[in-house]
């Protein structure tokens, strides 16, 4: 993987450091440690989960987002600062396994409540990363245990989603029990979107001409599981990784078999190779957005709004009707 470090910004004298605020060099704000306004200060390691962390907090929260919109969150690198800084808040929300740095972190912060996205619902393995080639259905019987990833990106199948946020209600609660039927009444109200977005997704797809789709960044494998297609990945789980040659070859075979006309890059990944491979097939190329942060490029302003997006696009390349 290559790791892209994030330079931190100028040192701000020990004791503000420490007792104050640490400046975080991936979300351009302070990471407070002394909050005088009642709200909880909580952490969240990036999108996905300061999402949820808002729309469940509401007012009762102040959430600080480590991941700066845009970049890329498995390349995140914290200072010795922002590592202290942790020792602070409240509460954090992270996805072990996704970040290392900030799985280190929390071990060293001593945080007491501490919400792991892991561990609120099942993690599967989806593919390998040592050719590129990634199955969600069917093939993965081909390929050894040892040579599939496990799949971290459980925020774009909207029903682990929602048991996510189930989860991270609970540790909210835990850590502030006089907002408890707040956080519940939030949690209900934002679970109930989740499922009228899965409804969406089941309803938009049914009629489809084809079932396989091709991307560049092995990220919608629990997506693709949930509604019953075939994602086919350029690269592995690391966005960054390079596909190899054969795996080429292959895409070019299936995309005849499987009737492939649109092949998606993401918002904040090179589109060079997609391109490459949409142009040699005389294939479209489209945005399917692993939704690891929201830009000015994104299609959408929440999560709701981009996953309706990615629901758009995937009817058209399927043939939805």
């Amino acid at each position: 993987m290559n790791v892209r470090r994030l330079i931190p910004v100028a040192a701000v004298s020990g004791a503000v450091a420490l007792g104050m605020a640490a400046v975080s060099a991936c979300a351009g704000s302070p990471i407070a440690t002394d909050r005088k306004d009642g709200r909880l200060d909580v952490v969240a390691s990036f999108y996905p989960l300061q999402y949820l962390t808002q729309q469940i907090g509401g007012d009762h929260v102040s959430v600080t987002v480590l991941t700066k919109p845009g970049a890329e969150p498995h390349d995140l690198e914290l200072s010795p600062r922002q590592t202290v800084a942790l020792s602070g808040v409240d509460a954090i929300v992270y996805l072990k396994g996704l970040q290392p740095a900030v799985d280190e972190a929390i071990a060293q912060s001593g945080v007491k409540h501490t919400a792991d996205a892991a561990a609120m619902t099942s993690l599967e393995k989806h593919g390998t990363e040592v050719d590129g080639r990634h199955h969600t259905t069917g093939s993965n019987s081909s390929h050894s245990e040892s040579e599939k990833g496990t799949d971290p990106h459980i925020w774009l199948d909207p029903v682990k989603y929602a048991q996510v946020a189930r989860g991270v209600n609970r540790t909210l609660a835990a850590a502030d029990p006089a907002h408890r039927a707040d956080y519940q009444k939030n949690t209900d109200a934002l679970v109930k979107k989740l499922g009228a977005l899965d409804r969406q997704y089941r309803d938009g797809l049914k009629n489809r001409t084809s079932d396989t789709f091709v991307t560049t960044h092995a990220a919608f494998g629990y997506l693709a599981e949930r509604y019953g297609l075939t994602e086919e990945a350029i690269s592995g789980i690391d966005p960054e990784s390079e596909p190899s040659i054969s795996r080429m070859r292959d895409l070019h075979g299936l995309a005849a078999r499987h009737h492939v006309h649109t092949v998606f890059f993401e918002t904040i990944a090179n589109p060079d190779t997609a391109k490459t491979l949409a142009g040699d097939l005389h294939l479209t190329t489209d945005v399917l957005d692993p939704l690891e942060g929201i830009t000015a490029r994104s299609k959408g302003d929440d999560y709701i709004e981009v996953m309706r997006s990615n629901l758009v696009a995937l009817q058209k390349a399927l043939g939805a009707k």
